[in-house]
């Protein structure tokens, strides 16, 4: 990372230990994604009822020309624009440069900030940012500098996360004092307002909010790989690249339902955890654990409403509005299928299709009967403090052959045995950036749900 860029300052403030929150995920992505990742979350300020303050970086005035018009549409809808960029032949003339609303930086040549991609937005109802940097000649290695300049890459992140873009925002808004001091005055208190509106951002953004925002995403990164493959020496290097980009934008919605619930802000990665025990206890294979690792990330993606639901005969996915948002991927759909299907009753008075016994799922069951004991040991730690572990299973024990699978419920009484006598739960890191990794491409039972398996490692 180049000294003094945003990205570098906002990795250097950083305290995952002190502060519990999970590290930043990076990744590596192509121009074509970035400018995909960038349309969809200006769009969503175009279709949106809020005043955002939009902050971008495009390295050069030549690639804000290009989008120039598109500012002037965000402009109307934005509290005010701020656009970083190399001072080149154009930037300023363009009628959007002229709104009262939009600010014009030129950066200097030798600030780091000039190779850096950013767009921040930070508004009343969600927050979205791109934080990225170009690779340097040294990095792409042997093969040199690509030719095609949607071959280009960048190194760095994008997030929903409130807290990330907020802390940039303010490494931002530090930058550009360097430049122009009232400039940064007037974006603090633009920033200040919207905080003071909406104090807790994190539980201002809606679960429908967020759900418009990675639709959007998914549209343009698919629309994307159609439009990018005849531009790309190795297409096939760009479907990984945005297959892991669409994962991502799951992932990171599952992230922000757990951070926008107060009492249960652990839930994915506890309810992972225990999965991993309870695959491992039942000797599952590999790719069904994967499989079951997955679905334990992404099942609060979207509340289930099951009393709205249809009963059906049917053994196949019901269109579950929580399990649609899966289907859009097709390497999901098999996910899809386990979320779906969590609401079912061993004795067969569940929903959404009335399963019973083994005709659930297995990894269904698994992920039903651990997601629930994770949430009594939650709701419960605050009274019953070491006992909520006792009361969760003991409570979970009491709807055994009617609710829970009772096998399943006799080897989460050997976990919680572990547990309590000081058994750690696995630590099974979330990693984004790679995302598609969590797929696994070389199992056969995946042929079912994609014709063209992802790799195990996307760069």
């Amino acid at each position: 990372m180049r000294d003094g860029s945003i990205l570098k300052k906002l990795v250097q403030a950083q305290d995952p230990a002190a502060s519990g929150e999970s590290p930043i995920n990076f990744g590596v992505y192509y121009k074509n994604t970035l400018v995909a990742l960038c349309h969809a979350l200006e769009d969503c300020i175009l279709a949106a009822d809020c005043k955002p303050l939009v902050i971008s970086a495009f390295q050069q005035g030549k690639w804000y020309l290009q989008e120039a018009d598109r500012y002037g549409a965000i402009a109307e809808q934005a509290e005010q624009v701020v656009i970083m960029a190399a001072a080149d032949g154009g930037f300023h003339s363009h009628p959007t440069s002229q709104r009262p609303n939009v600010a014009l930086v030129d950066l200097a040549p030798t600030d780091p900030v000039a190779q850096e991609w950013h767009l921040i937005i930070l508004s009343s109802e969600y927050t979205a940012m791109v934080l990225c940097q170009e690779l340097t000649e040294a990095d792409y290695g042997p093969q040199g500098l690509p030719t095609n300049d949607l071959e280009r890459k960048f190194y760095g992140l994008w997030t929903f996360e409130p807290s990330l873009v907020g802390q940039t925002m303010d490494h931002t808004i530090a930058h550009l004092g360097q430049y122009d001091p009232d400039l940064q005055a007037l974006c603090q208190r633009q920033k200040d307002a919207i905080l003071a509106a909406n104090p807790t951002l994190s539980e201002a953004t809606s679960t429908q909010t967020l759900s418009h925002v990675v639709m959007r995403v998914l549209d343009y990164l698919q629309g994307s790989e159609a439009n990018g493959d005849a531009a790309f020496a190795t297409p096939q290097d760009l479907h990984h690249n945005l297959l892991s980009n669409e994962l991502q934008a799951m992932l990171r919605m599952a992230q922000l339902a757990d951070a926008m619930d107060p009492v249960n802000p652990l839930a994915a990665k506890e309810v992972v955890a225990l999965l991993e025990m309870m695959g491992q206890l039942a000797d599952l294979p590999a790719w069904r654990l994967q499989r079951l690792r997955l679905a334990g990330w992404l099942y609060r993606i979207a509340p289930i409403q099951a009393e709205s639901l249809p009963q059906t005969d049917a053994p196949s996915c019901p269109l579950v509005p929580g399990a649609q948002v899966l289907r859009r991927m097709p390497q999901l759909r098999a996910i899809a299928q386990i979320i779906t299907h969590q609401t079912e009753y061993w004795d067969g008075s569940g929903q959404p299709a009335g399963l019973a016994g083994d005709q659930i799922p297995l990894e269904s069951r698994m992920l039903s009967l651990v997601s629930y004991f994770q949430h009594q040991v939650a709701q419960q730690s605050a009274e019953a403090g070491e006992q909520a572990i006792a009361q969760a299973l003991a409570l979970c024990q009491k709807a055994e052959g009617e609710r829970w699978d009772p096998k399943l419920v006799e080897v989460l009484s050997l976990m919680v045995k572990g547990l309590q006598q000081g058994l750690s739960l696995p630590s099974i890191p979330l990693k984004a950036s790679l995302g598609a990794g969590l797929l696994n491409p070389e199992v056969e039972t995946w042929d079912r749900v994609s014709a063209s398996p992802p790799p195990s490692h996307v760069s």
